[in-house]
């Protein structure tokens, strides 16, 4: 009798990892694009959109409480899976996009002491310290980059997250809180980082398709543009129409761009990534409620615009709902 080869070990099954270890970064895009969309609606209501001012409280009061349940969940995961933590911190894109985490923090602080004055004595800390840890997340990735320790084919827009989008964000939060020297060293720092970084990321780009698995990060190309032209409308309030429409065709550029390759990224199964698009184009939307506001052009454009990006959004949740029925929220690796 010959002996039979023994039989092949089966591989542990990814999905048997517990699910709090199983927490995607990419989940914090949904409430920053909540958060980013609750801005627009915010900035309709003065112009007499009647229904802007309840539709901008119920969103932000749905990020912010999203927003502070991811917040426990992974405060959670720290604890329980603080390996796998550590894991995706040193992972060049995964390490990016959990720059998502401070980011919508520093909204939800641009939000709330925007509307609420009387709570900036209380944010200002939460702010400091999430600036901070921005700023570490910042460093890494400029390291690695500026290092070779990147690999090219994880070079992606996700680089972004920790220093243009975080630059941005971070001013419009300063801003808010009363800072506005600081606000304004901030935004030059995004700026910096913009250029330092648009390069090499375009380069990548152009160079070919970006792995399956990478392309629902192509939604944060459009950001840098898009959230810089509305931070610069918050910081100078006084900023005229004009320049508003310049910093608006600058940001309709990524934005097309990304639409052309539209069967580039739609072959990708739906998932939580998809969600970098919401907040870009929510800001854009903003950005364009500035800009009629600012020139006297007709509400409806603005009205068209917030809309829109509106409408991106209950399709992104409405794909989330169907992930969560299904059970395929969490990806399994």
């Amino acid at each position: 009798m010959t002996d039979r080869p023994p039989p092949p070990q089966t591989a542990t099954p990814a999905t048997a990892r517990p699910w709090l270890a199983r927490l995607h970064p990419s989940l914090f895009g949904m409430a920053l694009g909540l958060l980013g969309l609750s801005g627009a609606w915010h900035r309709l209501q003065p112009a007499g959109v009647d229904a802007a001012g309840p539709l901008a409280e119920g969103l932000l009061a749905a990020a912010l409480a999203l927003l502070s349940g991811l917040l426990l969940l992974w405060l959670a995961k720290a604890l329980r899976h603080g390996a796998v933590l550590r894991q995706e911190l040193r992972h060049p894109v995964q390490g990016a996009l959990l720059a998502l985490m401070p980011v919508a923090l520093l909204m939800a602080v641009a939000l709330v002491a925007g509307r609420w004055p009387q709570t900036r004595d209380t944010l200002l800390p939460l702010a400091l310290v999430v600036l901070a840890g921005q700023g570490w997340m910042a460093w890494r990735v400029v390291a690695d980059l500026s290092t070779g320790k990147t690999p090219p084919e994880l070079v992606t827009p996700a680089l972004y997250l920790p220093t243009v989008p975080g630059g941005f964000v971070g001013a419009m939060a300063l801003q808010a809180l009363g800072f506005h020297g600081w606000a304004t060293l901030l935004m030059g720092m995004g700026l910096g980082a913009w250029a330092l970084l648009e390069m090499r990321i375009l380069n990548r780009l152009f160079a070919g398709p970006l792995p399956l698995a990478l392309r629902p990060t192509l939604g944060i190309e459009m950001a840098p543009a898009s959230v810089g032209a509305l931070a610069a409308c918050v910081l100078w309030p006084d900023l005229p129409a004009d320049a508003v429409m310049v910093a608006l065709g600058v940001a309709s550029g990524p934005v097309l761009a990304v639409l052309t390759r539209w069967r580039y990224w739609s072959e990708v199964p739906f998932n939580v990534g998809f969600w970098s698009f919401s907040f870009p184009l929510a800001a854009f939307a903003a950005t364009t409620v500035e800009a009629v506001r600012r020139g006297g052009w007709p509400l409806s454009v603005a009205v068209t615009a917030v809309v829109l990006a509106s409408a991106v959004q209950l399709f992104l949740l409405a794909r989330t709902l169907v992930l969560v029925a299904r059970g395929r929220l969490l990806p399994p690796v």
